[in-house]
């Protein structure tokens, strides 16, 4: 008798979870854009972050730069295209992310002679760290 209440007991338990779980209409469940092991990150007790966006016309561009740790583009609008000393160019469209590598010499492009590029950057840092530093 026990291990068929306990069966009974176990069914309307799932039943009931299964149940609610299905009647989780307008529950958002986020999507993974970027998945990326980085080194390079901050090792202090504290951390800045900070989130900037930017906007480009046609044909801007970044100044040449390096950073002093891993920053992370999301592109909301164009393609943005990075080229990095020593590596192949890399552009990332509308609704993708990439990582540019801390210490590397890079500039940022819009290529597009007609299309803006709108973009969020994340960048975390040891407080008080300039987001970037120019390259002369």
């Amino acid at each position: 008798m026990n291990k068929c209440r306990s069966f009974c007991i176990a069914f309307v338990v799932l039943l009931v979870s299964f149940t609610a779980m299905a009647q989780e209409t307008g529950v958002v469940k986020p999507r993974l854009l970027l998945n990326e092991i980085v080194q390079g990150m901050p090792k202090g007790d504290t951390q800045e972050v900070r989130v900037l966006t930017a906007s480009f016309q046609p044909r801007n561009r970044t100044m040449f730069h390096t950073h002093r740790f891993p920053v992370t583009v999301y592109v909301l609008e164009g393609a943005f295209t990075l080229e990095m000393e020593g590596r192949e160019p890399l552009t990332v469209k509308a609704g993708k992310a990439m990582m540019m590598p801390p210490h590397v010499k890079m500039t940022g492009y819009n290529r597009s002679s007609t299309d803006p590029l709108r973009v969020v950057i994340f960048y975390v840092s040891d407080p008080d760290t300039p987001f970037l530093d120019p390259i002369h």
